[in-house]
Order: C-alpha cells, then sequence, then structure tokens
C-alpha cells in the first residue's frame, strides 16, 4: 500500500472538535496522487486519463485535530477499464475512516472509457489489497 501522512488543519474540525466527514474525500483524493501517476506521469491536465465513477466513504471511529492521519492507499478490484481505489484513514492506532474511490480509464475527447494496458494493469496489480 501507499502511505500519505495528513497533519490535520483546524478549520478541517467541526463544533465536537472532531474532524468533519469532508475532509476524507479531500484526504483520499491528495493520497491517490501515487495511483494517478501510475497512468500518467507528468500529472498534466491536458491529456488526464481518468475520471471518477462513485466514491463511497464509511466513518468508522472519532478522529481529532492535533494528530497526525496516516492515509493507507491500495487497490481492490481491476475491471477491464475501471478500478477499486482502497483507502483507510489511520489515527495513532485506530482506522479512522475507509473509502473505496472507483475510477475510469477514460478518453474526454471521445468520452468512452478505454481498456486499462496491460503494462498499467501490472503495475496496479503490484498494490493489489483485500477489498
Amino acid at each position: 500500500m501507499f502511505h500519505h501522512e495528513i497533519e490535520p488543519r483546524f478549520n478541517e474540525t467541526d463544533a465536537l472538535g472532531h474532524i468533519s466527514n469532508t475532509a476524507f474525500p479531500v484526504w483520499f483524493e491528495q493520497a491517490r496522487m501515487p495511483v494517478f501517476r501510475i497512468f500518467h506521469s507528468s500529472l498534466d491536465f491536458e491529456h488526464w486519463p481518468l475520471i471518477i465513477a462513485r466514491l463511497e466513504v464509511d466513518l468508522k471511529a472519532q478522529s481529532y485535530w492535533g494528530t497526525p492521519v496516516t492515509i493507507r492507499t491500495g487497490i481492490g478490484k481491476i475491471g477491464n477499464s475501471s478500478f477499486h481505489v482502497v483507502q483507510e484513514a489511520w489515527q495513532g492506532d485506530a482506522q479512522v475512516a475507509r473509502g473505496v474511490a472507483v475510477l475510469i480509464h477514460f478518453d474526454y475527447e471521445t468520452e468512452t472509457s478505454l481498456a486499462i494496458p496491460d503494462d498499467i494493469r501490472e503495475k496496479l496489480n503490484q498494490h493489489l489489497v483485500d477489498a
């Protein structure tokens, strides 16, 4: 799995002092950067090859400002043109959130999905996790 550490910002807390549920999708997106690089190493937006089709987040435990959060990112199911990115947020020894994003290899000019090339599929397979 890929690992990315987040330092929660004060403005990401809610009135109860917890990390807001709106922070996790943003953090998960940031932590997907290594996956984006597998498809497009330069991260140039003019030739972006992915589109998000689904995003789900399960909040598992309370999380708080002042303690780093580690995002663990792996690959779940791989289809012909789509794949699942499985992510977990950990604060200390507690899993505080889990998410799955479904991404599609996509051609924005033709607005159609594309088969995931074999070389990219091999790189994704190196990061498979139990979904």
